[in-house]
């Protein structure tokens, strides 16, 4: 399948190929399945909602009594689930006690008795596979088959590093598990669609032209995610400039290098597991090093200290962060009161991370010199795309139902003159080694 298939074609596309007429189907991004669901309502015997960060209640009405939320009693996901179950009439709501961890953390791992729990008597009846494979790709779409029984289908989790692995063995004996990937699911789609924004990826390049790398020079990208800016960064500065990608979570380091080898870069990237704060490089390994949105996610100033020691004297390190303290501007007309509640979202940061302007400073207090600071705004408009769908997701688990009818009629309206866009503002800084 080629062109602009849209991910309902692709996941009706994969329940045919795997001879599915219905299954169950466990998932983190509600995004993903918005539109599968509102087409085919009738080939998932029920939802399983895990730690979701933002749910349109709308989009699953026609399974509201087949809907399980899964999330913590504290945090963003379980405001979420909270603010959404009334809205879906019958579903069933399984709360995590004590539970309130981001939305990139190990949930399924770290409370994988409750989860398996929530996943045994499912409502509905799923049919059982008939592929003989236990795994390929279909549509653009990788999966892997364990145990047998009736189906559960599982999309991949945001950013989880081990994703669904901890259930897998019980959820085995029940079901023909059936475990997806690929570029157009979860949190790799949101990374590899961000990366498609003209903007967003002149923000990297103007990055990597301040570091200036020659040809020869090696570069490391750390927390790489999937790899859509290495395989970018490697178009754009071209062959003779060696690129590496560290990160700490497998799966998507797994991903990373498929989706290199896909595009014909794999002999220019090299791809390695590694902490942020403790990176598996001995000292001036490098000639430059970049990270782009991660040092929210960890201690920034043990990884900008990391960063500062696996750089040579002389190279650069750019670092580019969220700015959470700025408005993350939609272009609709909103009421004021209406436009502050969906322009100031709760940051996604670490206690120890960074997401404001003080990543400038934290700069200059890691070792680096000769600053170059330079906030940028990144914009997305492709509506139909991963990221904004994930973006317009959040905004609408806030809204109330007065709320809602006013967005929508303010969103349709920029949509009819063609401008309609979301935006989201960055802290960027490019430092040299001494």
């Amino acid at each position: 399948m080629t062109g602009e298939t849209t991910l309902t074609d692709r996941l009706a596309s994969l329940w045919d190929h795997l001879g599915l007429k219905t299954a169950h189907v466990g998932a983190q991004i509600p995004a993903d399945l918005s539109g599968f669901v509102g087409r085919h309502p009738e080939r998932i015997a029920s939802l399983l909602l895990c730690e979701a960060p933002g749910i349109d209640p709308v989009s699953f009405a026609s399974l509201a009594s087949r809907v399980t939320l899964v999330a913590g009693d504290a945090g963003l996901s379980g405001q979420v689930a909270e603010a959404a179950a009334p809205q879906l009439p019958g579903c069933r709501r399984v709360t995590l006690a004590g539970y309130g961890e981001q939305i990139w953390a190990d949930s399924v791992s770290h409370r994988a008795g409750e989860i398996v729990a929530a996943l045994r008597d499912l409502p509905g009846e799923a049919s059982v596979p008939t592929t003989a494979s236990d795994r390929g790709s279909h549509a653009g779409i990788t999966y892997r088959v364990y145990g047998a029984g009736p189906a559960l289908v599982l999309l991949p989790l945001l950013l989880a590093p081990s994703q669904w692995d901890a259930v897998l063995p019980d959820l085995a004996q029940r079901y023909s598990v059936v475990v997806l990937g690929g570029r157009y699911l979860s949190g790799v789609a949101l990374l590899e669609d961000r990366a498609m924004s003209p903007s967003y990826a002149g923000m990297v390049r103007t990055m990597l032209e301040i570091i200036t790398p020659v040809p020869g020079e090696t570069i490391l990208e750390v927390g790489c995610g999937s790899g859509a800016l290495l395989r970018m960064a490697s178009r754009y500065l071209g062959s003779a400039i060696s690129l590496t990608g560290v990160d700490l979570n497998p799966f998507l380091l797994r991903e990373a290098a498929v989706l290199a080898e896909e595009d014909g870069l794999a002999d220019r990237i090299a791809f390695r597991e590694g902490n942020a704060e403790r990176l598996p490089f001995t000292d001036a390994s490098f000639d430059h090093a970049y990270s782009v949105t991660v040092l929210e996610e960890c201690d920034a100033e043990l990884a900008l200290r990391e960063l500062r020691r696996v750089v040579r004297p002389g190279g650069r390190a750019g670092v580019v962060v969220r700015a959470a303290e700025l408005p993350h501007s939609w272009n609709v007309e909103l009421p004021e009161a209406l436009r502050y509640k969906v322009e100031n979202k709760p940051p996604m940061v670490s206690p120890r991370g960074v997401a404001d302007r003080s990543v400038y400073a934290r700069m200059a207090a890691a070792g680096f010199e000769r600053l170059t600071c330079f906030p940028m705004l990144a914009s997305f408009d492709r509506i139909e795309g991963p990221f904004f769908r994930f973006g317009e997701g959040r905004v609408l688990a806030q809204l109330n139902a007065e709320e809602k009818p006013v967005w929508q009629a303010a969103r349709q309206a920029a949509l009819d003159a063609g401008v309609l866009f979301m935006t989201s503002p960055h802290h960027c800084v490019v430092g040299r080694k001494p």
